[in-house]
């Protein structure tokens, strides 16, 4: 968990009047079928802002689906990229047990002490890996970050799992080394 998401849950009994988990307790006696519906209504009956509110609920939300779930959810429609995202994961657990693979509703990050790399299914063809490789140039393969901002500082774009090769393993064995 990032440092910023952290200084929320721990600020949020003083700003919103609940702890996560009593909050969680409140949504847990509703239904909504959207995001949206469920911070609206921390919003309007609790007069929670919005920042807190959205937090609220994506937590919520991640804690209430298992990894599988989440997989399964991201992967929807796009069971082709499957192969792609095993052979990622399966890379990484080499490395090292202090790798981290963590689920979340569109992307799976991971981790070691830090975040090293976030893979996300971007197309029904194509999984987006993102890289942290500080100070690295890009090329024609390893791409600036995109759509991934600051998450990332690189981007591979995947579409068959040919293309876990040697040359990518040793990004990812980079980015992980510099996560310490």
């Amino acid at each position: 968990m990032d440092k910023a998401l952290q200084t929320m849950i721990d600020n949020m009994p003083e700003k919103t009047g609940k702890s996560l988990e009593e909050w969680k307790t409140v949504l847990k006696t509703k239904s909504f079928a959207k995001h949206s519906e469920a911070v609206n209504f921390l919003k309007k009956q609790y007069q929670v802002t919005h920042g807190f509110a959205n937090t609220i609920v994506s937590l919520s939300k991640e804690e209430n689906e298992s990894p599988a779930d989440l997989i399964s959810n991201q992967y929807k429609g796009k069971e082709e990229l499957l192969p792609i995202y095993e052979s990622i994961v399966e890379t990484v657990k080499n490395f090292g047990k202090d790798v981290k693979i963590t689920p979340k509703k569109t992307t799976v990050s991971l981790i070691r002490n830090k975040q090293f790399a976030l893979i996300k299914p971007a197309t029904n063809t194509r999984i987006d890996l993102g890289l942290k490789l500080k100070d690295k140039p890009v090329t024609e393969r390893l791409d600036d970050s995109g759509p991934f901002g600051t998450m990332c500082t690189h981007r591979v774009k995947l579409s068959n799992v040919s293309e876990v090769d040697e040359e990518l393993k040793d990004w990812l064995k980079e980015a992980y080394s510099k996560a310490e």
